[in-house]
């Protein structure tokens, strides 16, 4: 078949890999360059986990997700994931540290818990005092973003897979599986998969009664020097407590150290707004983190990238299909991770046309 896949963020890079390795003619069309900066897939570095509290179906869908993963370093030839494992912080009962544990005790997935002490030894970034206790647990890491890019797209180039860079797609017409992009020019093909995350609803407004948009923000940080060994070393921190909704990624893959928090987003009406850090915005997300960091104060903001991604109201995949168009967004803030998996999982849906089964995968109805 002749496919067209419209966005290269992970989504639409993986499924035109898994769509060329299947033997279809693919032509995938990207409105930037690849990896593109403004993509919610486009930053150095993201984290994958086996923990989603009382989602189980997404912690047992990420066996799955590892072995896409391993089909795709085959295929690139290289490694782009860093098993370092992570932790969550707990600082009150009920957090989502707290749920995270209990998912993964219930799921029967490893698991160290640390007392305090225990804790501030392993993790001496940590302020005394200010949390419960911490847990490890070995399946996670970082997957390292803009190099998967980089390799996907030299393997689909080797592999015969048309790419169209800095090309935007205005319109598509579900009806004839074709897309007009910005000169003019009508390409048509058998079916079209549109992978365009935050930018769909500027493609299908429509489609906002299911998809929200939201801006946010990271912010990439020098800690103190005598804590610096300390963040190199350690796991990816999943969770830092409360209710901050705070993430951290260490020093990985060329990334460096990156703080992001679920409390730093607002509704916004198009990815293409407010992209743009304001001053200050750096140290505003630093802050949160405060506690359970110790000397939040001393780490210096290097860089802060703004991202626009999709949220559904119950924070689960998204997919849709409009005549000759399957539509797959709505990462919700979790994505990534299965990214090769979403590639495989569109591709066998374009061949065998079973679209309910790939929304059940999408909303790890299936486990």
């Amino acid at each position: 078949m002749k496919i067209i896949i419209v966005g290269a963020g992970i989504g639409g890079l993986s499924s035109a890999w898994s769509l060329t390795k299947a033997g279809h003619s693919v032509t995938l069309i990207e409105q930037g360059a690849i990896p593109n900066p403004l993509a919610a897939s486009g930053d150095h570095h993201r984290i994958i986990r086996r923990a989603y509290g009382a989602a189980g179906g997404y912690a047992n869908a990420i066996s799955e997700a590892y072995e896409a993963w391993g089909e795709l370093w085959a295929d690139i030839g290289a490694v782009h994931l860093d098993s370092r494992g992570f932790i969550a912080v707990s600082r009150e009962a009920g957090d989502e540290a707290d749920e995270y544990r209990e998912g993964l005790e219930n799921g029967g997935y490893p698991l160290e818990i640390y007392d305090s002490v225990e804790a501030l030894k392993r993790y001496p970034y940590l302020e005394e005092g200010s949390f419960r206790y911490a847990f490890f647990s070995p399946e996670g890491g970082a997957l390292h973003c803009k190099k998967i890019a980089t390799d996907t797209l030299r393997w689909l180039r080797e592999n015969g897979a048309e790419v169209l860079e800095n090309t935007q797609v205005i319109a598509v017409d579900t009806e004839n599986g074709s897309v007009t992009i910005a000169d003019g020019t009508k390409l048509t093909a058998d079916k079209v998969v549109v992978t365009a995350g935050a930018w769909v609803t500027k493609l299908f407004p429509d489609i906002t009664k299911d998809l929200t948009t939201y801006r946010t923000a990271v912010v990439y940080l020098d800690p103190p020097a005598d804590l610096k060994a300390a963040w190199d070393a350690s796991p990816v921190v999943l969770d830092v407590g409360g209710r901050t909704d705070g993430y951290i990624l260490p020093p990985s893959g060329g990334g460096g150290l990156k703080f992001g928090s679920g409390l730093h987003k607002r509704k916004t009406p198009s990815a293409d707004l407010d992209r743009v850090p304001v001053e200050g915005e750096g140290e505003t997300i630093r802050d949160l983190f405060a506690p359970p960091l110790k000397r939040i104060n001393e780490y210096r903001v290097t860089n802060v990238v703004t991202c626009a991604y999709t949220f559904t109201s119950d924070e689960r995949f998204f997919a849709t299909e409009m005549g000759k168009c399957i539509i797959v967004s709505a990462c919700s803030g979790h994505g990534y991770k299965f990214g090769a998996a979403v590639g495989r999982r569109v591709a066998r849906t374009v061949e065998n046309g079973d679209v309910p089964l790939l929304k059940r995968w999408l909303r790890a109805e299936t486990y």
